[in-house]
């Protein structure tokens, strides 16, 4: 009897897919098509978004390039500032429009031959708030660089030693999504080349009220941990007010860095972390820090 209901289910079976074989064909072909449109239809939208990220990347350039351009058109004595009392620090003419049109742009960070060009934000009540939005607040995959809410940037200028406003942070940091069109992010991996990172050492950081320069002084990949993980955190590290807060921190990075970039520092110093997301783990990251020159 057994046999006989097997010998039943599989007869059925076969006659079923013969009788429907023409329509499981057509869904396969169907199923097909539409995950090919599907494909095709992201695939404009991702180029589109990416070309509107050049776009306002571009108009941003331009932007500072003008108020550059307007303050070397303005007369000023020179004697008068070089004697001027210290007070609070003015916001450079670079960045003006640019503050005025958007108040949580806090610098601006840049590295010669890349794409790297572009403003950095801060939103203390959402770190993550330009995760997807664009300069202006319209929603875009590329986002914005974002500097982490316990990165503190700082309102005055080496110059007077931070007499004229408030210092920043021993380390700051900036994150960027890793796009595969090389936007934002995108091809900061070049830096696990050790001739790339070499070539490529300067990166500039300006806050609104000052300049400043940093040289490449290590090279790693991470990740984001568990926080219960005893392990080191380099996302963790904004501010060394003691020898053993420096040497954990330092220790660990020239450690992990893929090559020697010949740069040391010392416990005093000021530091950029650009971090990425990386592959070759789950939450992974990719870490380029420098030391500030200027």
């Amino acid at each position: 009897m057994e046999q006989e209901n097997s010998y039943k289910k599989n007869w059925y079976k076969k006659n079923w897919y013969k009788k429907n074989r023409k329509l499981i064909r057509l869904l396969c072909v169907i199923v097909f098509i539409l995950a090919v449109v599907g494909l095709g239809i992201y695939s404009i939208w991702y180029l589109w978004q990416s070309l509107e990220a050049r776009n306002t990347q571009k108009e941003l350039q331009t932007l500072r390039v003008e108020d550059i351009e307007q303050e070397y058109d303005i007369p000023h004595d020179e004697d008068e500032e070089r004697t001027a009392p210290i007070s609070s620090p003015d916001i450079m003419s670079q960045y003006q429009s640019l503050y005025e049109t958007n108040s949580d742009m806090i610098g601006w960070l840049s590295i010669d031959d890349t794409v790297i060009d572009y403003p950095v934000m801060q939103t203390m009540e959402d770190e993550d708030y330009y995760l997807k939005l664009d300069f202006y607040g319209q929603p875009n995959q590329n986002g914005c660089l974002m500097m982490d809410t316990d990165s503190v940037v700082g309102t005055g200028t080496k110059a007077c030693a931070y007499a004229d406003g408030s210092a920043p942070s021993t380390n700051l940091i900036i994150h960027g999504h890793t796009m595969k069109t090389g936007e934002m992010f995108g091809d900061l991996k070049l830096y696990a080349d050790e001739t790339y990172g070499k070539e490529h050492s300067m990166i500039r950081f300006d806050s609104l009220y000052e300049e400043r320069e940093y040289e490449l002084i290590a090279v790693f990949y991470s990740q984001v941990f568990y926080e219960s993980d005893k392990v080191f955190k380099f996302y963790k590290f904004f501010q060394a007010d003691t020898q053993e807060e420096f040497d954990d921190w330092y220790q660990n990075i020239k450690a992990m860095s893929l090559y020697d970039t010949g740069v040391t520092a010392e416990l005093g110093d000021e530091f950029i972390t650009l971090s990425c997301c990386a592959y070759h783990v789950e939450d992974g990251r990719f870490v380029v820090v420098g030391k500030r020159v200027k």
